[in-house]
């Protein structure tokens, strides 16, 4: 199989995956060397293992990078600093996609950009929801208030029980008023962790100061 027969197989697929197009070739080995020649010569590029995404300037589909964080490394969901800048609670516009998972923390770097899990425990993987991105692709983000818990849970160290500035001095969140503070407790609750709880209780302190 040349280049040009491959392509027009995978030129509707947003990404390519090894596993899914190893029936191309009847030689596993021969298509696996195939890939790493097309890899050198960027007709495609890896974004890890076993995913690949043609060239930019082949490529039919332009998967956001929140699709390519879900299909990275799953069950995941975009979140943390990422989502926070997204929904405009804090005033930055994070470049580097976070996310959270429950498997082990991990990193990717590639030319769709860099990509981090932070692990946190089963029984927390929920308040999350589905977008669609400029593709009509599907990914998964948390709520709000989800990805203001996990950045709670995920820098406990930092915070103090007795802290109420933080949250604006430090950390610069903002528009808080537009969140549910039932939701921030329940959520919370889904950890099963003293102080984060106690936290979450100061930051709804401070949801309320903001509607002021």
């Amino acid at each position: 199989m040349n280049y040009a027969q491959f392509k027009n197989r995978v030129l509707n697929l947003p990404l390519i995956l090894s596993k899914d197009i190893l029936s191309f070739e009847k030689n596993r080995q021969a298509l696996l060397n195939q890939l790493k020649r097309w890899q050198d010569r960027q007709l495609i590029i890896k974004l890890k293992k076993g995913v690949y995404i043609l060239n930019q300037n082949d490529r039919k589909i332009n998967p956001s990078r929140q699709f390519i964080a879900n299909q990275l490394y799953a069950p995941s969901y975009v979140s943390l600093e990422y989502a926070l800048g997204f929904y405009g609670i804090i005033p930055e516009r994070v470049i580097e996609v976070t996310c959270v998972a429950t498997k082990k923390t991990a990193r990717f770097l590639n030319k769709s950009g860099t990509f981090t899990y932070q692990h946190i425990k089963p029984a927390a993987f929920r308040g999350f929801k589905t977008l669609k991105d400029e593709n009509g692709l599907t990914y998964f983000i948390a709520e709000p208030e989800k990805a203001v818990v996990d950045f709670l849970y995920l820098n406990l160290d930092k915070f103090k029980r007795d802290d109420k500035d933080i949250f604006e001095g430090s950390y610069r969140f903002q528009n808080a008023e537009t969140l549910n503070k039932k939701r921030i407790i329940e959520l919370a609750g889904c950890f099963n962790n003293r102080k984060l709880s106690k936290i979450a209780s100061l930051f709804c302190e401070f949801i309320e100061r903001q509607k002021r």
